[in-house]
């Protein structure tokens, strides 16, 4: 699956703080409240910039944190378990958080990239609005698209704030979400990975 940002006809769209700033003291207005009280006169300008950093995958793409990588001969999994997350329901516009789990099994040459590419994958698509199943995809499909590896796993775990505070209020529930690609789809690879996913 194509990155849609990523693509190279398409401009990287920027952040309009002065467009985020006009619309939070709409809402604010819109709730009831005086955007120009005190307390809140300087939170449009707060909640812009707030947004211009967990939006901030927005302006991102997945081959910018994966181009480098190291030939140590590698050709057994790697894994980085407990990445931790937060991103924001596209459905709501409030947080869900948890951990990620991704793991790959490097192409023949042996080739990996570097661990902290792989939180940093996380968070490109993570910092934008977003629902858990795509997050999960994306991850998954960049991997393989940019890396070429044998087999990739990506396994979420999440807490919706949507259903903790609002609606159903289940909090504590958690939703776990995954994605397996090329051999990593044999089961008994595929339980390999999940028992040291699963093993903490």
């Amino acid at each position: 699956m194509t990155d849609p940002i990523s693509l190279p006809d398409r401009e990287i769209p920027l952040f309009d703080s002065e467009r985020a700033e006009a619309a939070i003291r709409e809402l604010l207005y819109a709730v009831g409240e005086d955007p120009g009280r005190d307390g809140l006169k300087d939170t449009p300008a707060r909640v812009a910039r707030m947004y211009a950093e967990v939006f901030a995958g927005m302006r991102q793409g997945p081959e910018e944190v994966l181009t480098t990588t190291f030939d140590l001969a590698h050709d057994e999994l790697v894994l980085v378990r407990d990445i931790e997350l937060w991103s924001h329901c596209e459905h709501h516009l409030v947080p869900f958080f948890g951990k990620a789990h991704v793991g790959y099994i490097p192409a023949d040459d042996g080739r990996i990239t570097g661990l902290s590419k792989l939180a940093r994958l996380v968070d490109v698509y993570a910092k934008r609005p977003q629902v858990q199943e795509r997050l999960t995809t994306q991850i998954a499909d960049a991997l393989q698209g940019i890396l070429q590896p044998r087999g990739v796993i990506v396994v979420i775990e999440c807490e919706h704030l949507c259903m903790a505070m609002r609606g159903i209020r289940k909090p504590g529930s958690t939703t776990t979400t995954s994605a397996v690609r090329g051999q990593l789809r044999d089961s008994a690879t595929r339980a390999e990975a999940m028992s040291l996913i699963l093993g903490r």
